[in-house]
């Protein structure tokens, strides 16, 4: 029983909170939940639950009655901000809960259709009122929203304008005047005549990661102004308001264009047009590529390098370098070329009488501090010339073999440490006997269950380099059997097709740089005396299988050298002083004649005479005749006597 008492008595409480009197949960108040916008026209009403009376009811705002009549509406055509508060309604001494009802000012909205007024131009500026409604007058100012309007009493079309500076607007209507809300702000700046320019430090056409570079803002014809500067890009790196954007290190995030522009410091409105877009590539950090020509040296010649980097013209300097074997640590040292330890400015290098194989790479550098590139992958020149100092021998001696072939490499030579030396295509570097084959004192066999294509020389403990050779490892159906050394001119060479499995009758055909030099049913072609214009590439074919090409060296027989010149040369002096000394005495001989006394007018026959006599004598000096002596005197003493 007394739990039921409770029950209902906290019932009761409840009810009263939440409705007031019993009789007043009967009655609401009808007004707009949102915002009423000032100068609109609003209705609230009184409304009964079930039923509706005739009598009085009382409109309450912020607890004063503002309307006590029959009438069940409170209506206000125009509303204005001091509408803003409580509003309820009360009827037969039912009472509504109270409700807030907002009044919102309206704010006017400014528009420029552009920012920057142009050169001798003006920009159009539009104030409106959202919600759009009829009957607003504009008011327009400039620098402060305090200071007397530009203009008043406007339509609601725009305005244009020729001075630069912050723009506000506003509206009003009625009488007294209802005012919006100010506008924000616009700022208009004036275009000046000066051009802004973005140069780029150094000016290279492409960046490379980690470069340093300077983007300067210019002003032409700027003179001693003192200017602040604006920077617009595309990247996501925003420079500074500065007229220099230094970046230490470049990445991928500055990639875009850059702009800038100038504004006069006292005048802060006033600033030049946006400069033309410069626009910033950042690529990797490049990877020069080395060319080297020839690849296959003839005795003595000469070899280009050449570095090949993207941009060639955007400030490169060239570094050269060549890799030596170093006795004292059995590896080998990197040493740069001569002439190139501050690099070149040109992108090829020569180097001369080239004598034997040797390794190379280059890498390019730019700016200050310098910004270097990639080394380029190595590339190697070959010699097939055979030293006694150094040679490799190929078992069998053939530059193509068959998977499965035995084939082994020998070095020779005045060395007790070998080590034979390989570079395939498509490999970075040389590598050891050891990756590809088995070493056995001086001898390396080769695996022959791969392919390959490859260049083979040995390198002894103390530097030297053996012949090159180039064999060539396939699993085809026809090879051909040419030899693996250089031939020497002069002798003879036999180059032959051969199949793996089978032989036969039909048509072979020889190739020579590509032009087929013999075609029938010989698998030979014989040279019977080579000479240098025999060098280059064969292959052979066989119904339509092809061997591979191999390159036949031809060397040069060994001419006589330049040391032999200075014995020939004494020999052709004593000879010649043998011959003209003869001539110098008969010379002599003939002066102490003709100065000893005057020659009478002689007939033919006398002439005659006198020339049998002189060529006896000169006969008698070429013989040896003991009057020598005395003849040579006899001349000197004549030519006292004069």
């Amino acid at each position: 029983m007394g739990h039921a008492l409770l029950g209902v008595l906290g019932l009761f409480l409840l009810n009263t909170l939440l409705y007031g009197h019993a009789e007043g949960g009967d009655m609401i108040l009808l007004s707009p939940a949102r915002p009423v916008t000032e100068g609109h026209s609003v209705s609230l009403s009184c409304r009964l639950r079930s039923h509706t009376f005739d009598s009085i009811v009382f409109f309450y705002h912020n607890e004063k009655v503002i309307q006590s009549d029959s009438r069940w509406e409170l209506k206000i055509s125009a509303v204005s901000k001091s509408d803003e508060g409580f509003y309820k309604c009360q009827h037969s001494g039912r009472e509504s809960a109270q409700s807030w009802m907002s009044v919102q000012v309206p704010k006017a909205e400014l528009r420029a259709d552009d920012t920057d007024i142009p050169v001798g131009g003006s920009v159009t500026l539009t104030c409106s009122v959202n919600p759009s409604s009829s009957g607003w007058k504009y008011f327009w100012y400039r620098g402060e929203k305090t200071s007397e309007p530009l203009t008043s009493q406007l339509s609601s079309g725009p305005i244009r304008v020729s001075e630069e500076g912050v723009y506000w607007c506003r509206g009003g209507r009625g009488e007294p005047v209802n005012y919006t809300e100010y506008s924000d702000s616009v700022t208009i700046n004036k275009i000046i005549p000066n051009k802004a320019v973005v140069t780029l430090q150094p000016n290279w056409t492409e960046v490379y990661r980690g470069e340093r570079i300077t983007l300067r803002c210019e002003i032409k014809d700027g003179g001693d102004t003192e200017w602040e500067y604006e920077w617009r890009t595309t990247s996501s790196e925003k420079p500074s308001d500065e007229n220099e954007h230094s970046i230490t290190s470049v990445t991928g995030s500055h990639s875009g264009d850059y702009r800038c522009k100038g504004r006069k410091k006292h005048t802060q409105h006033s600033s030049t047009d946006w400069s033309d877009p410069i626009k910033l590539t950042v690529s990797d950090k490049p990877l020069p590529v080395l060319t080297v020509s020839p690849s296959w040296l003839s005795a003595g010649a000469s070899v280009t390098l050449k570095c090949r980097v993207k941009d060639p013209s955007a400030g490169w300097r060239f570094y050269w370098y060549t890799r030596v074997p170093d006795p004292s640590y059995g590896s080998y040292r990197d040493e740069q070329l001569p002439g190139s330890s501050s690099g070149t400015e040109q992108d090829s290098y020569i180097v001369h009488v080239q004598t034997h194989t040797a390794e190379y790479w280059c890498r390019s550098g730019r700016g200050d501090p310098e910004y270097s590139t990639y080394y380029s992958e190595p590339k190697y020149v070959w010699s097939a010339d055979i030293h006694s100092s150094a040679s490799l021998t190929v078992s069998p001696d053939r530059a193509q073999h068959f998977t499965s072939d035995s084939v082994s490499l020998s070095c020779e030579g005045n060395s007790a440490e070998w080590r034979v030396m390989r570079f395939s295509t498509g490999d970075s570097d040389s590598s050891t006997c050891s990756t590809w084959g088995t070493m056995t004192g001086s001898t390396c066999h080769i695996n022959t269950d791969r392919t390959s294509d490859a260049v083979y020389w040995c390198e002894s403990g103390s530097g030297e380099f053996s012949n090159a050779v180039n064999i060539t490892v396939q699993d085809g159906d026809v090879i051909l059997l040419s030899p693996a050394r250089p031939v020497t001119e002069g002798h003879s060479v036999s180059l032959s097709c051969k199949l793996r499995n089978q032989t036969s009758d039909s048509i072979v055909f020889f190739y020579y740089d590509e032009k087929v030099i013999q075609s029938d049913s010989r698998w030979e072609l014989n040279i019977s005396a080579v000479s240098k214009s025999d060098e280059g590439f064969y292959k052979c074919q066989h119904s339509g299988r092809e061997s591979a090409q191999s390159w036949m060296s031809v060397q040069a027989v060994s001419r006589p050298d330049s040391s032999s010149f200075p014995v020939l040369l004494i020999v052709g002096l004593v000879c010649g002083i043998v011959l003209v000394i003869p001539l110098l005495v008969l010379f002599c001989y003939r002066a102490s004649k003709d100065s000893g006394f005057v020659r009478p007018v002689q007939s033919e026959s006398t002439n005659a005479d006198r020339v049998d006599y002189e060529n006896d004598h000169y006969s008698a000096l070429l013989h040896g005749d003991v009057c020598l002596y005395d003849t040579i005197r006899g001349c000197q003493e004549a030519e006292h006597a004069q």
